[in-house]
């Protein structure tokens, strides 16, 4: 572990301040890392359900939907992590990533097109000078399940070739296993690989069992240096759900409020309708607050969901649905 003086703190946790000890930017040894992640309080899932049940009845005036429509594509990293991914559907991907609508130009350019390493080139070339970042998974991505050497080269290769965002995958049989050092320590390393470019942290919560281990999985990939933490690879049978984003945002709130640093939530697999999307940014609001209505602070990992957000969004615009074949299918 790394070693660093320690000093006092209280921890906000669910808005109670709690004393703790922690060290910027490491713990002494792994035994203070346990200390202080044991000590976060659990998590109450009926609790939780209850009110991301409460916050999903919400309905929006016509005004906001718009406005949050809006939102919603600017916070899209529109997606490709396929093995018959092509050089072809890249650049098409590209391409509406800086348009996602041909025929109307007032639409907003969505904050990322995320790819496998091999093809950051050729996104970073198709995309230009363009304000949509490149991302690119790395770190053994999905399973996580490689060497430290291997996984730290995977980051370099993918910012060497132009990646302004990387998502990497925790290790979670090493966190399951109670080896929260290890995540720890990949972690900061990967972020170190990282240099300029900033690290998105998959938690693969659908992996992680309980809503008490999402928590822990949080604050662990915070202290380390995250930039944002992400719900998953988008790769399992249960991916992102509305309480776990609400853990995961309550922890980044909590966290801002521990250490002055922001950090932000991203949710990946399965969110493919508008009605989701803006569940998600109504629980972002009440959760977390308005300074994580941005896409430095939220997104959405998504390949379908930008298509339903443009018809919705043409629907409050025009009063008509449009067929989805207008939209291209990238």
């Amino acid at each position: 572990m790394s070693i660093a003086p320690l000093r006092p703190i209280e921890i906000r946790d669910r808005g109670v301040l709690v004393p703790a000890l922690i060290a910027v930017p490491g713990f002494r040894d792994e035994g203070e890392l346990r200390r202080f992640v044991g000590a976060l309080s659990g998590v109450d899932a009926v609790g939780v359900e209850g009110r991301v049940a409460k916050l999903a009845t919400r309905s929006l005036k016509k005004s906001t939907k718009a406005t949050a429509i809006d939102l919603a594509i600017s916070m899209v990293d529109l997606t490709t992590l396929e093995g018959a991914d092509t050089p072809g559907r890249v650049s098409s991907l590209c391409a509406k990533a800086m348009r996602p609508d041909p025929a109307d130009a007032t639409v907003t350019s969505v904050a990322a097109v995320c790819v496998y390493p091999d093809l950051v080139a050729l996104a970073r070339s198709s995309l230009g000078d363009s304000p949509v970042a490149v991302a690119s998974v790395a770190t053994a991505f999905p399973s996580g399940r490689a060497s430290l050497e291997v996984k730290l080269l995977d980051v370099r290769d993918a910012v060497s070739a132009g990646a302004d965002e990387i998502d990497m995958v925790i290790d979670r049989g090493a966190f399951l296993a109670g080896h929260w050092g290890r995540v720890f320590d990949e972690i900061v390393a990967v972020k170190a690989a990282c240099g300029a470019a900033h690290l998105k942290v998959i938690l693969e919560t659908g992996e992680l069992v309980t809503y008490d281990n999402v928590k822990r999985a949080s604050w662990i990939a915070m202290l380390a240096g995250a930039d944002f933490i992400k719900t998953s690879t988008g790769k399992v049978g249960v991916n992102a759900t509305l309480p776990v984003a609400l853990v995961m945002l309550e922890a980044a709130r909590d966290f801002a409020e521990t250490t002055g640093r922001v950090v932000g939530v991203k949710v990946a697999g399965g969110i493919r309708t508008t009605k989701d999307a803006l569940r998600y940014l109504v629980v972002v609001n009440e959760t977390a607050g308005d300074a994580w209505l941005d896409p430095a602070c939220f997104r959405f990992g998504a390949s379908s969901l930008l298509n339903d957000l443009l018809m919705q969004r043409r629907k409050q615009r025009t009063g008509a649905y449009v067929r989805p074949d207008e939209y291209s299918g990238d």
